[in-house]
């Protein structure tokens, strides 16, 4: 699954929504030349995830990118809901 280089997911993501389809995406010209066409959205969902870097866990906000038949793309920590 495609992610960030500095964490790793540690459970399935919840509570996904969509936040932009269609035109609303406002960088769908480089996500279909980088990755190809498709009906891109952003979405975004809560996991519990790793920081690679400090080895903390913690349970964050993420946003991706996503379409049909490529996948997740992306993906990016938005903020810190709760740690251990």
């Amino acid at each position: 699954m495609p992610q960030d280089e500095d964490f790793d997911l540690l459970s399935d993501i919840s509570d996904i929504e969509t936040i932009a389809r269609g035109t609303g995406v406002r960088i769908r010209r480089y996500l279909s030349a980088t990755y190809g066409n498709g009906q891109w959205r952003k979405r975004k969902g809560n996991t519990w995830i790793r920081i690679i870097r400090t080895d903390e866990v913690q349970f964050a906000e993420l946003h991706w990118f996503e379409a049909h038949g490529i996948g997740r793309r992306d993906m990016k920590r938005k903020r810190k809901l709760r740690g251990e």
